[in-house]
């Protein structure tokens, strides 16, 4: 396919302002409802959109490891509940800004998990990312005391989520061997939904329309920056594009200031250039590394599939 870097750039800052409109929303209706509840909406609301991306090739359900479906769906899940955990109790941004860790718990788990051995740049680049979250924890007192009105464990779970990211995400580049992309999204989604839909009865909370609305948005919302990510994946080689992904702090900082009164400190700021700039370091040594074109199509995705 041809590279249009141009489309595939403007797509991706697309679907990093709809996710970011996602985390809003979720914050909205977090202090009123069970997460549970949220993700069975996310999730029932957005398989339509799932249907459409897959509808695009042959719709392919049959498979040979219903084990690594199951797996990648209670990944993706708790990864989805401490995001939500997360973005109810901390300023957007400051979320946003520890979601950007996964490339960096990424490299740390191919070492036991996949058996690699990162590069001494990719090391440089988790070293000056960690070191960015540790200036985000210092600036907001996390490590004495901090803020009594944003607990500290707050931050613990935003940060655990790139960690589960990470292992959703290695999970998949595993299934992509066998599986398609679109194979992958489906029982992503039946899963994801079947299962937040069994504890729904024990804690159903009736939304006022408010509440209602903003549900049936996010899923919505969701499935919006699923097609949207696909696309740019389609459009441009990931290495190229994949920096625009952090244009996400922007829309999170814009809608976090305007809508929840939420002003970027400057920790968080210095911390979030830290972080953004180790994972942009990565990105530029896989693509000087001139990775086959082969793997870096599995890799998109791997990325795809996670959303």
């Amino acid at each position: 396919m041809k590279h249009d870097l141009k489309r595939g750039a403007a797509l991706l800052v697309a679907a990093s302002f709809f996710t970011a409109l996602v985390n809003g929303l979720q914050k909205v209706t977090g202090s009123t409802l069970p997460v549970m509840e949220i993700i069975f909406f996310r999730n029932l609301f957005s398989f339509p959109f799932v249907l459409l991306i897959a509808s695009r090739t042959r719709i392919v359900l049959r498979t040979g490891n219903p084990k690594g479906h199951l797996l990648r769906s209670v990944f993706g899940l708790t990864g989805m509940i401490m995001v939500v955990i997360s973005v109810t109790r901390l300023p957007l941004a400051d979320q946003q800004v520890m979601s950007y860790t996964q490339p960096l718990f990424l490299v740390l788990l191919a070492m036991p998990l996949l058996h690699e051995t990162p590069s001494p740049q990719r090391w440089g680049a988790v070293s000056v990312g960690f070191a960015g979250v540790v200036v985000v924890a210092l600036g907001k007192g996390v490590l004495h005391g901090g803020d009594a009105s944003i607990p500290a464990w707050a931050y613990c779970v935003a940060l655990a989520q790139g960690a589960v990211g990470a292992l959703t995400t290695m999970q998949i580049r595993q299934l992509s061997a066998t599986e398609s992309s679109t194979t992958i999204a489906l029982w992503q989604a039946m899963l994801m939904t079947a299962m937040t839909a069994v504890p729904l009865p024990f804690i159903w909370v009736c939304p006022h329309l408010r509440d209602m609305v903003c549900l049936v948005a996010v899923g919505a919302f969701a499935g919006i920056a699923q097609v949207l990510q696909t696309e740019a994946y389609a459009s441009a080689q990931v290495s190229a594009i994949g920096p625009f992904a952090y244009s996400g702090l922007l829309w999170a900082s814009v809608i976090g200031l305007f809508y929840f009164d939420e002003i970027p400190g400057v920790a968080m700021l210095a911390g979030g250039a830290l972080i953004i700039g180790s994972g942009i370091w990565m990105l530029r040594h896989e693509r000087s590394a001139k990775r086959p074109a082969k793997a870096g199509n599995g890799m998109a995705s791997a990325e795809i599939a996670s959303r």
